[in-house]
């Protein structure tokens, strides 16, 4: 897990609280999760902690996360930006496998020895965790008073920095730690920093740079321009990133953004200008989520007005207020609104508070975190250990004895269980299925996409689970058939009106590929497994892209459509190298109960 040199000295000043002992910090970073691993030669403290709080890279951030424990601060906070002069036009050059940027102009900064290596520190922790290594983010600050942007168009008093792709024997700059000009291939090949990035470029047929009126001023993800270098003598900064996705680099954008205003910067806004149009940069929008004061105190097991919610809320640097959609709903503390004010207690247990996120919060995926946030904020130390209220012994839960129950009976109907991944592509699900999302029958649901996936192959969770399936066939060609194979597994889509945007549900699916395989075989199977589960089945006729037209029909379990049933259309056989016939059928397996 990633370690954080902090200077205790560095956090009396940032917080506030000059009188604080070390051992006092001590204890009150290890409330945070932040745990003590030792002290450096300087005496910095040497601090870890888990990935997911980002913001907590820096002594600025840990020193903002100690001030709203203290209560010193409350709430969201948004640091106010000035309007922008600076654009970054992103020409059509740039090569297509880093195609983003953003940035922030910084003003007024104080740059001394401890904050210069707080912010080269919180660099280089960002490209390690977020920026994957500087694959999927890299960060470029410089010095801005060296700077000198192209004038924007004549009607404007703007200035314009360019993204641009730059041939490899191209144009050169001086890099940092250099003392000569280099091509962008001789950095590659030469460069101590160069070498040891070389490989995430070096594919390319034109290289990422950036450039202003001057030239070539930084070469990303690689190493910025020795022109530009900053020191304790600067106080006006450009901060670029560039990457391969704009959420990822907009998000690590925020993160300096806040640490240099804690320093008593100001920021200012740039204007993203791509073909498609135009962005503002940083993006300091405050997101939401909700999450149920019961849930809060069944994970907890504190019983807690709405006001001491409100109020922890708050000292875990969040704001909340009563779901809109609740009657009288506003701010969770406001007067009349606590439970305990002679309202009905049993009141809480409707109550949903609609939580306002910071722009540097990356971690808050789930109302579970903002469960997590209430409880470090009442302190983990403080909750009192009992055992469950329950009167009985732990025992299998209905969905999974009905799951055991159904598979028992496909398998005695000789099936072949399968245990698939729950994730996998887009390309998969839709385009080799030949799906497309935005649709109602099964299988064209948005799906939920992954943030930040380690590959290709795995960018969103399944929407229905037949592609699994038609993937193992592909993968299976060479053994004998017949092939009869089933699975019971997640199926998953976006859908706002759950308190996860995301609706999960369990599909029940199966394939048979055999050179006679038809509709009436799928049929017969089906009709054997709903007769074990004594429900009533119907399969009118219906019409699905995967599926041949006139041998394909909804299945309707007592009396609710839930799924569909047929023979794979040719093309999909051929898009999975498939020369036999496949029947197959697919529904919810919640139908069956």
């Amino acid at each position: 897990m990633p370690v954080v040199d902090v200077h205790p000295d560095e956090l009396r000043r940032l917080t506030g609280h000059e009188d604080k002992s070390d051992e006092s910090f001590k204890e009150d970073l290890f409330a945070l999760g932040l745990e003590f691993e030792g002290e450096t030669e300087e005496g910095a403290f040497q601090l870890e902690f888990g990935p997911d709080r980002l913001d907590r890279l820096s002594v600025e951030g840990v020193a903002r996360s100690l001030r709203y424990q203290y209560g010193d601060d409350r709430g969201v906070y948004v640091p106010n930006t000035n309007s922008p002069d600076f654009t970054f036009v992103v020409d059509e050059s740039v090569p297509e496998e880093r195609p983003y940027v953003t940035g922030a102009v910084i003003r007024g900064v104080d740059l001394d020895e401890d904050a210069l290596d707080s912010l080269i520190q919180l660099q280089e922790k960002l490209h390690a965790t977020m920026g994957r290594k500087r694959a999927k983010g890299a960060i470029g600050i410089h010095d801005l008073t060296m700077l000198k942007g192209d004038a924007l168009r004549e009607d404007s008093d703007g200035n314009s920095i360019t993204y641009r792709g730059v041939d490899p024997d191209g144009d050169t700059f001086v890099p940092l730690d250099g003392d000569r000009e280099m091509t962008p291939a001789e950095v590659l090949e030469e460069h101590q920093t160069g070498k040891k990035y070389a490989d995430l470029v070096s594919e390319y047929d034109r290289y990422p740079a950036i450039y202003d009126e001057l030239g070539l001023f930084s070469f990303p993800p690689v190493i910025n321009g020795r022109r530009t270098e900053v020191s304790t003598e600067s106080r006006e900064l450009l901060v670029e990133l560039t990457g391969t996705d704009q959420w990822t680099i907009d998000r690590m954008c925020n993160i300096v953004c806040y640490a240099l205003a804690a320093r008593g910067a100001t920021i200012e806004e740039v204007e993203v200008e791509y073909e498609s149009g135009t962005l503002r940069r940083p993006d300091f929008e405050v997101d939401t989520k909700r999450v149920s004061h019961e849930r809060i105190e069944t994970m907890l097991g504190v019983e807690f007005e709405r006001r001491e919610v409100a109020d922890l809320f708050e000292r875990s640097g969040l704001d909340a207020k009563l779901a809109d959609d609740e009657v009288g709903s506003g701010p969770a503390d406001a007067p009349g609104d606590e439970a305990g004010d002679g309202e009905d207690d049993e009141d809480d247990e409707e109550t949903v508070y609609e939580v306002s996120i910071p722009p540097y919060r990356v971690d808050v995926l789930h109302p579970l975190d903002l469960v997590d946030d209430v409880g470090r904020a009442y302190g983990f130390n403080e909750l009192e250990p009992r055992y469950p209220n329950v009167g009985t012994v732990g025992g299998r839960h209905e969905r999974s004895r009905l799951e055991d129950a159904a598979r028992n009976s496909l398998v005695g109907l000789g099936f072949e269980d399968m245990l698939n991944f729950h994730m996998t592509s887009e390309a998969e699900i839709q385009d080799r299925m030949g799906v497309e999302a935005g649709n109602d029958y099964l299988g064209g649901g948005d799906p939920a996409e992954i943030t930040g996936p380690y590959s290709e192959d795995y960018t969103v969770l399944r929407t229905w689970a037949l592609p699994s399936l038609m993937m193992v066939l592909e993968n299976n060609t060479h053994r004998a058939y017949p092939q009869d194979l089933a699975e019971i597994g997640l199926v998953a889509e976006r859908d706002d009106s759950v308190n996860t945007r995301v609706k999960e549900r369990r599909h029940v699916a199966g394939v048979l590929a055999r050179h006679d395989a038809t509709f009436e075989d799928a049929k017969s199977r089906l009709q054997t497994l709903c007769r074990d589960f004594a429900v009533d089945l119907e399969t009118p006729p219906a019409e699905h892209p995967s599926f041949i037209d006139g041998r394909a029909a909804s299945v309707v379990i007592d009396g609710e459509n839930v799924g569909v049933v047929g023979e794979i259309h040719p093309k999909v056989l051929v898009e999975h190298d498939l020369e036999l016939p496949v029947a197959a059928f697919e529904f919810d397996l919640d139908a069956l109960r």
